[in-house]
């Protein structure tokens, strides 16, 4: 096949997804939909209209390793620690609980154990594309179920490396010591290869570049031959390719280039991810679909509910609210795109047999549909679940002596999320008023860090009807609402004013768009962060600005 067929098409792939998705945008759905459904009219097992998609197939696994690179460029390693363990723990639990669950599962229903283990691997993952996608496009990569998906997912990006090494290893019977060995030798491979990264990004480029250059063209040169080469080397050493590029995105995030990276990669990286889903839909099957649906529903209600279900607990143990440990698990309860990965490895080395590899790749394309509805539902089901009433009363776990609701509290500021931003009003307060402050956060190293400037501070959810008695706001002279999640802090102020119309309430608005919504939410003052980056920027300009 030419270049110039496999050129056209790519371009008429694209040009289906540009109108399906702009067809899905004004019925006020996900692009993502219009771009899966182009592939699967396009596609081979459809009106097979593209002769080169196996071509097109493999440039759409560069946009994947594109898009972990600059969701790496996003999460540096300090926002990486940021995160918290329910990365690590929280994302490894998830793996191996729903690994194994599935695992059980299908030998109960006559499947072999060692494609058992090999679907088990292929439904524990989840879908980073799409996710991330997702909850950047609706402003909630900062919300508590936001940054826990995140997390679970980059923990997941990483899983895929040992899950692959096992699956590998079933399809040659190896023995566990053998299977043992290579993981071993992964991880030290692995150690070698994000070593260099970190030797030729942070010693050998800044040589080569530095932050007075000029030159517009060499950030994206550096972009494209730190990402693309990133990933070769990881295809090289047997990695997933993503793997590669993903930690040479977090490592150029710390470097003085990662913004204009930023903003350089971003055309492309719309270019690539919308030609992987494109591509995800071309392998599916719609005949297939028809004669066998029946298992196929059975099969995506058992990954939605089962990974949802999951998550949540795993999401419990961490002690994060019952609400968002629910919205978390709602965000990641589909089979994501690296589970074709090992799909397609199980399937070369016979691991699993044909119908099994349909049925994956149909169970993934119906979940990847599913995703955009899940993704809005998540933040509702956090809102209703959170306000009803539990076992344990108050809703507010403090690290101290906890607030009771008999010894009333008055004439006080309550800050809700003891962040950077509701840091600063602290300090504010102390030096400009003597006033009592009751500081609420969700996570336990905040509060202990609130109490450390002498604050009664408390773990809980400020979206609880529940935690906000126990915090008095009915008699609170103001209630600073700090978090960074638009849709929480609006459901924060609404609650805050329902129980108490006269109080204060100043909340934050991290976006400018969200600002009306606060308004109307019942807030007293709105600090819109666009506005005020921009007015602080309009007089530092005027103050360098020579006179007239």
């Amino acid at each position: 096949m030419d270049l110039w067929t496999t050129l056209l098409d790519i371009l008429v792939l694209l040009t289906a997804a540009m109108v399906l998705g702009g067809l899905c945008e004004r019925l006020r759905q996900s692009p993502l939909l219009g771009y899966l459904l182009a592939g699967t009219l396009l596609g081979p097992n459809a009106l097979d209209l593209l002769p080169s998609h196996a071509a097109v197939t493999a440039i759409a696994e560069l946009g994947v390793a594109l898009l972990l690179f600059t969701i790496g460029l996003e999460f540096s390693w300090r926002r990486l620690r940021a995160v918290g363990p329910i990365a690590l723990g929280g994302g490894t639990l998830q793996v191996l609980l729903t690994g194994t669950l599935t695992t059980v599962v299908c030998m109960t229903l006559g499947l072999g154990l060692r494609a058992s283990l090999a679907v088990g691997a292929m439904i524990a993952i989840s879908s980073t594309a799409a996710v991330a996608r997702l909850l950047a496009n609706r402003a909630e990569i900062d919300a508590i179920h936001g940054r826990n998906a995140i997390g679970i997912l980059l923990l997941q990006d990483i899983a895929v490396v040992p899950l692959v090494i096992m699956v590998v290893a079933l399809g040659s019977g190896a023995s566990l010591v053998a299977f043992g060995w290579a993981a071993i030798r992964a991880v030290g491979l692995a150690v070698l290869l994000v070593g260099a990264l970190h030797i030729l990004l942070n010693h050998v480029v800044p040589l080569l570049l530095n932050t007075r250059t000029r030159n517009r063209d060499l950030p994206i040169l550096l972009a494209v031959v730190t990402g693309v080469g990133a990933a070769w080397a990881s295809y090289a050493l047997g990695f997933s390719p993503v793997l590669g590029a993903f930690v040479a995105g977090m490592l150029l995030a710390e470097s003085p280039f990662a913004t204009q990276i930023r903003a350089n990669v971003g055309p492309l990286q719309t270019l690539f991810v919308t030609l992987f889903f494109s591509s995800i839909g071309m392998l599916s099957n719609p005949a297939w679909v028809v004669g066998n649906w029946v298992a196929l529903v059975a099969a995506v209600v058992a990954i939605v509910v089962g990974k949802a279900a999951i998550t949540t607990g795993v999401t419990r143990l961490f002690r994060f609210p019952l609400g968002q440990s629910l919205a978390t698990g709602v965000v990641l309860a589909q089979v994501g795109e690296f589970s074709l990965v090992i799909a397609g490895v199980a399937l070369s080395v016979e691991v699993i047999d044909a119908e099994v590899f349909e049925l994956i790749i149909a169970a993934l394309t119906i979940t990847l549909f599913l995703t955009p509805y899940l993704v809005a539902l998540a933040p509702r089901l956090a809102t209703s679940v959170g306000r009803l009433p539990t076992l344990s009363g108050s809703g507010v776990q403090p690290t101290g002596e906890g607030p009771n609701p008999a010894n009333v509290v008055s004439d006080h500021l309550v800050i809700v999320g003891f962040g950077p931003a509701g840091q600063r009003v602290a300090e504010a307060m102390m030096e400009e008023r003597s006033l009592p402050i009751l500081v609420v956060d969700l996570n336990a190293s905040t509060v202990e860090l609130a109490q450390s400037y002498g604050f009664k501070a408390y773990i809980g959810d400020a979206i609880r009807e529940d935690v906000l008695e126990g915090l008095h706001v009915r008699t609170a002279a103001a209630v600073a609402v700090t978090v960074p999640d638009p849709g929480t802090a609006r459901q924060i102020v609404e609650l805050v004013r329902s129980l108490s119309p006269d109080t204060a309430i100043v909340v934050r608005s991290r976006y400018h768009v969200h600002r009306w919504q606060l308004d109307v939410a019942g807030a007293c003052a709105v600090v819109d962060e666009e506005d005020e980056v921009g007015l602080g920027i309009a007089s530092a300009t005027r103050q360098l600005l020579p006179g007239p």
